[in-house]
């Protein structure tokens, strides 16, 4: 009975420490994953294709030639931190050394299989690229694994937060963002919430400095920020607010425009707030002619202590709001108000069949190429 039990015993500890040890290879994976732990792993297993290669050009100069050194050179500038990089470094010099050595110096007539001075500078060119890659990965922090999973990350926050909220019955809403260049990050952005129990809906659109990449990180902050503000203050105290933070930031491109618009669901009444931001344009179910809205206010970003009046307005059963950015109608040698015009004859053929889907095709018949973001933003009220 004895022998039993210690041999129970026995098995209960190796079952321990098997899913202790799984459980800390499966925790070193994860963190590896991320990004935290450490790149021993990686290094071990590119450190053991060097001589591996080297071999099998020595074998076979023929099917393997010495640049092959070159591949985990770029899979460690990918995995490795600096520091290991550098000791792969110094294991791919000594292949080549190796390799030299033992199938002999190169000459003009038969350089098939040899390490001659072009598989030299192949091999160190690569690894200054690869050592330039692990040293930007190293200052920014985050590592090629996540680095795509974390800019898709930050675009699908940008559209999330872009989301327009549930409106009513009798109620439309129809939004279209094109970043300049086809880029995923645009620095146009639209924060809306339902106040007041819901009878109010408040929409911002805004357009940071810039375009595309250049101001998408400025526009995700911003995003965050202004959707924080919105309905945690009274409608005529977000831009005040808004141009406070953004004096705040201190950026060397730190302007915006930006349109405040706050609607009364029940009543159809408006106010429209703007921050050196384009006029919206109303059409008029009763007389099928646009109207341009104009408020006015300086830039976010300038100066402190800046007012913004107000300009009031109802939209009636069959009537449109449109608000959008200068991307939409500004464009080298062509007139403001020429864009505006060719906006408007294009809003007008969906009168009849109403506007449900428009917006991306008013994007695109107005400004399908131009190198700017586009924004475009439709509100109908049902006739």
């Amino acid at each position: 009975m004895a022998r039993a039990a210690r041999t129970q015993t026995l098995t209960a500890r190796t079952r321990k420490r098997a899913l202790r040890a799984r459980i800390a290879l499966r925790r070193s994976a994860v963190d590896y994953f991320r990004g935290d732990g450490s790149d021993w792993i990686a290094f071990a297993g590119l450190l053991l294709t060097v001589p591996a290669l080297a071999l099998a050009t020595i074998a076979f100069p023929v099917w393997c030639a010495p640049s092959a050194l070159v591949l985990p050179i770029v899979a460690g500038g990918l995995l490795l931190r600096p520091a290991s990089l550098l000791g792969l470094y110094a294991a791919a010099a000594a292949a080549l050394i190796a390799e030299s050595v033992v199938l002999g110096p190169y000459t003009a007539e038969d350089s098939a299989g040899r390490v001659t001075p072009g598989t030299v500078l192949v091999v160190a060119a690569c690894g200054l690229f690869g050592l330039l890659i692990a040293q930007f990965r190293a200052r920014v922090g985050v590592p090629w694994r996540r680095g795509g999973t974390m800019l898709f990350d930050l675009r699908e926050r940008i559209r999330a937060q872009s989301a327009l909220p549930h409106l009513p019955q009798g109620w439309h809403h129809e939004m279209a963002l094109r970043p300049a260049g086809g880029q995923s990050f645009s620095g146009d952005f639209v924060v809306a919430a339902r106040t007041h129990g819901g009878r109010t809906l408040e929409v911002v659109l805004t357009d940071v400095s810039g375009k595309g990449m250049d101001a998408g990180s400025r526009a995700l902050l911003l995003s965050g920020a202004f959707g924080g503000l919105l309905g945690s203050l009274p409608p005529h105290g977000f831009l005040p607010a808004a141009n406070g933070y953004l004096l705040r930031q201190d950026w060397e491109e730190g302007f915006a425009t930006s349109v405040h618009l706050v609607l009364d669901l029940d009543s159809g009444d408006y106010e429209l707030l703007s921050a050196g931001h384009l006029p919206a344009l109303q059409l008029h179910a009763g007389t099928g002619r646009w109207e341009e809205t104009a408020a006015e206010g300086p830039l976010l970003g300038v100066y402190d202590g800046a007012e913004f009046h107000p300009v009031k307005g109802t939209l009636r059963p069959g009537d449109v709001l449109m608000l959008f950015t200068d991307g939409l109608v500004e464009a080298p040698g062509r007139d403001l108000a020429e864009g505006v015009d060719r906006l408007t004859g294009e809003a007008d053929r969906y009168v009849g069949t109403g506007f449900t889907g428009a917006a991306w095709h008013l994007i695109e018949a107005c400004a399908k190429d131009v190198n700017d973001d586009r924004a475009l933003l439709l509100i109908t009220r049902d006739a």
